[in-house]
């Protein structure tokens, strides 16, 4: 492991280091393995935050309260320390520059990761495929990434959106409300151009986020979700297309 950046309160990005690693695409997990002094294991899913052009490859983690392998990565693992992965995983929900758009980007909270990846794909890439991105997050100071995003919405033209579900500071101009129907209308990109539609989040904001998107007009078949649904005492990921 080369680096640890605290991207928000209770969220790091772990920067590793890995001999051998064959490239992934933008979108793709892996799994991360912890094994107990007493030989208990536990594995759980993370998506790749780097892109496929980038030097090293980044993990993002969320800390879950009553998780058990995200307390260890977020507070516990240290520079130095190794991690069992495997990976890449997942050939679903990926993007490239060579699918095109345009790309309508819908994320909950650490659903942002994969998008993450996709974002500096494209400016990798130079591609000028459309971009718009919303983005929920409980507050403020949760949104992960928030600098860079903003500095990718500025220099690559990438429209972003985001709304505030929790506390939101004075003076505040973005959305103040869970996304819905209405707000995709607003912030989206509307059917008739056919976007490439990505949703990844808590699963409820995922199927609502999808339905309504559905209602809309837009094809089913061009929407591709991934949730982050119970398993156990942790969430993993799940891939799905869209049961609208």
């Amino acid at each position: 492991m080369l680096e640890l950046v605290e991207e928000a309160p209770r969220v790091r990005s772990i920067v590793l280091d890995l001999p051998g690693w064959r490239g992934h695409r933008a979108g793709q997990h892996v799994d991360v393995r912890l094994t107990a002094d007493d030989g208990y294991q536990a594995q759980r899913s993370y998506s790749i935050a780097s892109s496929p052009e980038d030097r090293s490859v980044v993990l993002t983690v969320e800390r879950l309260e009553d998780g058990e392998v995200s307390p260890y990565l977020v507070d516990e693992l240290r520079v130095g320390d190794e991690l069992e992965l495997r990976g890449p995983v997942g050939g679903y929900f990926v993007w490239e520059a060579s699918i095109g758009g345009p790309l309508l980007l819908v994320s909950g909270g650490s659903g942002i990761v994969p998008f993450r990846s996709m974002l500096r794909h494209r400016t990798a890439t130079r591609s000028t495929v459309p971009v718009s991105l919303l983005y929920s997050a409980r507050s403020l100071d949760s949104l992960i990434y928030h600098d860079e995003i903003m500095r990718l919405a500025v220099q690559d033209g990438i429209d972003v959106s985001v709304t505030l579900t929790g506390q939101h500071p004075a003076g505040w101009h973005g959305y103040t409300r869970r996304v819905d129907r209405d707000m995709l209308a607003e912030a989206g990109i509307p059917p008739a151009e056919s976007p490439r539609t990505y949703i990844c989040g808590p699963t409820g904001f995922v199927e609502a986020a999808a339905t309504a998107l559905v209602e809309l007009g837009h094809d089913p078949s061009r929407i591709r979700t991934e949730r982050f649904g119970g398993s156990g005492a942790q969430s993993s990921m799940i891939e799905s297309t869209s049961e609208g």
